[in-house]
This record gives structure tokens, sequence and C-alpha cells, in this order.
């Protein structure tokens, strides 16, 4: 049985995903590890992790499936995007990588939109200068451990530390490498002119690759470790929401991808790079070979839902609480939600954003709170969608929605009715994991584009498509959208007042 193999190193855990020829998942493999805060808004991991973490998932998905590793005809890979993975000469780890969610790099941000420009950086990279991405990382190291800095060699992201590992290549996808804030958007490469202004060597950073272009085979040793075949084919793969779009089948423009995990993204693929003057939105090259994407990131999203449920129901299931929400009326009785619980990026790039119910009475109970949650998060991902329409986002005719939020049919309702789409699922729900191995199955010959495997491998469900609702929640939103630029002021003065102790907290609320 032939079979292609997808491999998502995240943040807490690597995931192999088996994939045979019809589309259809065989088996699942998951070794799960932590990472580290340091300091209060720091987070790094050691890269040894997910080496680690890859080779147990994979020989665990071989074992529980009884796959031989000479069936595997290509591996894909995908993970956590934005992380500095710093190596000397010898490919030694210098110091803990960086994560995607780490806080420090405030000044460094301000320090590289005075070093490009704001308006030329947005214009070559598509982006803003925001704390989770790469350079303001590597900035950060340049100007607080200048030993380390002296010994870098080589500047990889978190998967691509595991394709060296695997196969000795130095090697990124054009997905991740764009959400580096290193990257000429529409060259598609490195761009010399931001890398000359920020010190940053190129011959630091990896040769970049289409997602489906094979970019070396397994080594004999990686091999003997993990139970597949010496020069099993590595294909490039894409940053985890490039490759969770491929999963579901947003690869042409008009297919929109919306992710509804602790954070929540809006995700839509377009045939040319399309850039948010004010970097709002965020523009990325997609893992697809000649497309791009627009990307809207909001932090909490069904994070907002865990935070409510751990606030004042603890010990409910996620579903028995939502079943209780579809009680209360469209617009939760006038009770608006503001999901900005660990600052916010977009429509609004504020750290300093908080959440807030507002309009509150004795007449509210736990089924409207949870409800103007739901709707809140919506009503926060139709702000994003907004903005990326506005910047000529290709008109949209289907949404797919994937993580663990879309389960619920009432979450799904209330977003067809807010964004104004047709919602559906689809099949298989391995999302970064299976955009990989499709990629893998382009790259091993199964298909002859990644628009093809995508059409023949994602199955979408039956979609919810906007009800009597949706007129009520357009006049709601207009409400929801005065309330930021009204509390923003005082956001800042609370944090502020409560400056030391949100610090802190924060500190303890990422520790893994």
């Amino acid at each position: 049985m032939a079979v292609v193999l997808g491999v998502d190193v995240s943040t807490t855990a690597t995931k192999a995903v088996l994939v045979d020829e019809t589309g259809t998942v065989r088996g699942i493999g998951v070794s799960e590890y932590g990472f580290d805060v340091p300091r209060p808004l720091w987070t790094e991991q050691d890269p040894r992790l997910w080496w680690d973490g890859t080779i147990q998932a994979i020989r665990s998905v071989l074992v529980s499936t009884g796959v031989s590793g000479a069936d595997v005809a290509a591996i894909g890979l995908a993970g956590q995007m934005h992380g500095a993975v710093l190596l000397d000469d010898r490919d030694d780890v210098l110091r803990p990588a960086i994560l995607w969610n780490d806080q420090r790099t405030g000044a460094e941000c301000e320090l590289i939109r005075r070093a490009i420009g704001a308006d030329r950086l947005i214009a070559i990279t598509g982006k803003d200068a925001l704390t989770g991405f790469t350079a303001p990382k590597l900035v950060w190291v340049r100007e607080h451990e200048p030993d380390v800095w002296a010994r870098i060699a080589h500047v990889l992201l978190p998967k691509d530390y595991v394709r060296l590992r695997l196969t000795g290549d130095y090697a990124v996808d054009k997905s991740d490498g764009a959400g580096t804030l290193l990257f000429d958007l529409a060259a598609r490469d490195w761009s010399e002119e931001v890398l000359e202004r920020l010190g940053i060597e190129r011959a630091w950073l990896p040769q970049t690759w289409e997602g489906p272009q094979i970019t070396g085979g397994i080594g004999a040793s990686a091999a003997a470790a993990i139970g597949l075949v010496p020069d099993t084919p590595v294909v490039a793969g894409g940053g985890d929401q490039a490759a969770n779009a491929v999963g579901v089948g947003a690869v042409t423009p008009g297919v929109v991808a919306v992710s509804l995990g602790t954070s929540g993204v809006v995700f839509a693929t377009t045939d040319r790079p399309l850039v948010e003057p004010h970097g709002r939105v965020h523009a990325f090259c997609h893992a697809v070979p000649d497309r791009w994407h627009m990307m809207s990131v909001m932090l909490s999203a069904a994070g907002s839902l865990r935070w409510l449920r751990d606030a004042v129901a603890g010990g409910t299931a996620f579903a028995d609480l939502v079943t209780t929400a579809a009680e209360a009326p469209a617009g939760s009785a006038g009770l608006l939600f503001l999901p900005y619980l660990s600052g916010e990026r977009s429509p609004h790039p504020d750290p300093l954003a908080r959440g807030a119910f507002v309009g509150l009475t004795l007449g509210h109970d736990r089924r409207h709170l949870t409800r103007a949650v739901l709707e809140g998060v919506a009503f926060g991902l139709r702000d994003g969608l907004d903005l990326m329409t506005a910047a000529g986002m290709p008109a949209l005719t289907q949404i797919r929605a994937s993580g663990g939020g879309s389960a619920s049919p009432l979450w799904r309702q209330i977003l067809a009715d807010v964004l104004g789409a047709e919602i559906a699922t689809v099949e298989t729900t391995e999302g970064a994991a299976y955009g990989a191995a499709l990629l893998s199955a382009v790259g091993a010959g199964w298909f002859p584009t990644v628009e093809v495997a995508a059409s023949a491998s994602v199955r979408p469900t039956p979609a919810a498509s906007p009800g009597p609702d949706a007129p009520a929640y357009a006049g709601l939103h207009g409400i929801y959208r005065e309330l930021y630029p009204a509390l923003a002021p005082s956001f800042r003065r609370l944090c502020a007042w409560t400056k030391s102790r949100t610090c802190a907290d924060a500190g303890r609320l990422h520790r893994p």
C-alpha cells in the first residue's frame, strides 16, 4: 500500500499522518512536549524536542498501522511559524528557539520600522513589524546576546530544523519564509534590501522552495532512527496556516479558510500579492506555487471560550456549555463581548487591548455570556474579513472551517450569519499535517498540481448558510466596531496602572 506522510511540528506536539492514494487518513502518531517561559512574556523551546517528537510520532504511526517504511513515497513538513532557530557552523543549537508567541521584541519592532520605513516594510514584506515574526527576534539577539550573534552560521524555522536532521539540507518553503518579515513578497524570496538594512547575513538563510518541491532525501542515520528508507523524498511543505489551508482545500481564490483554534485565523488565497496598506492583516506566499494569501489573525478565538468555561463553568464540557448558549437569543439580549484577552493582532495590532463584556444586566446569565463569546469571536473574524475585502481579496464562494471550535453547529451557524457566507467543514480534521501530506503527494507524482490533489482528496461536509438572524447581526456588528476605539484609551491606562502585576500574570498563564 503506497502512502505519503505529513508531519506537523507544532508548539506542543509533533503529529505524523499517513495518507493513502485516495486521500484517506490511514493512521496518526503524536508525540507531546512543552515549552519554557524563562521570563514573563517570553516563550522558548529546545529544538531537539521537535526532532525527538518527529522520531516518536513517525515510529508510532508506522507501528500502529503496520505500514512498512518502504511504502512511504514522500514526506511533507508543516509546523509552527516565525520561531528563530540559531545554529553554529557545526549545526549545534546556540540557544533555545524563540517562539511565535514570544512578546519580548516590542522595541526591536520599532527599530525595524525606523531602519526600513514603516510603509516600505509593508510594501516589501506584506506586513508590519510585530513581535511574533522572526526578524524582530534576530534583532533582539543582536542587541542582547552578542556572543550568540557572533557565532550564528544558520537561521532556520522550526520545521526546517527537523528537515535538517532528516536530510542534511538547509531549506525552507516560501510560505514559512514569508512569515519571517525578511521576504520580498512579490519576488517570493529573501529581500536583499531588508537584510541589508537589518544587518542580517544572507548566507545564514536557507534556499527557498515551493511547497510541493522535493528539497532532499532522508539520510541513512535518520532513516534508521525513524524506520524509513534512505533517500525517501522530503518536500518543502508549508507553514502551519498555509498547510492547513491545503488540508481544507483553500488553494484557489474564492475558497476561504477559517481556523477556530486557541487563536482565530481568516485565510484567503490570492493569485497575486495583495497588501493591506496599514499592515492590519498580513500577506504571505502560499504553499501552492504562484499563489499568495492574506491572513487575519485574532489571538483569542476558541481561547476565549476556554477562558469563560474555566472562569464560570469549571468542569463543564464545551459541548454542554455551547448547547445551553442556543437557549439565548441572537444578540445575547444586548450583551457584547470583546475577545481581546491576549491583546490583538487583526484588525487592531494592539498588545494592550483587553477583553470586555459590554451591556451586562441582571437579566443575563451563563447562557447569554456564552453566546456573547461565540458572537464576539465571529464579529472579530468579520473585522479581519472586511479589511481583506477592502484590500482586494477575491469574492468568496465558501468558507471552510477547521479547529476545535468548528465542531459546534451553533458556532458554525453564527459564523455563517455574521460572515455572510456558507460555512462548511471537511471530513479530515488533521489540518496542517494533512495538508503537508497532500503537498508530498504532489511531490511524489501522484497529482500534477496542489489544486488537483486538494480537489481529489478534500471532502467538504454540508454547509451552514446565512439564516434569518443575519440582518440582526449586521446591525450589532456596527455597534461592536465602535467599542474598541472607545475603550482603547482606558485599556492603556489600566495596563499602566497594573503593569507589573499584568506582566507576572501573563507569564504564569503561558507556562505549560
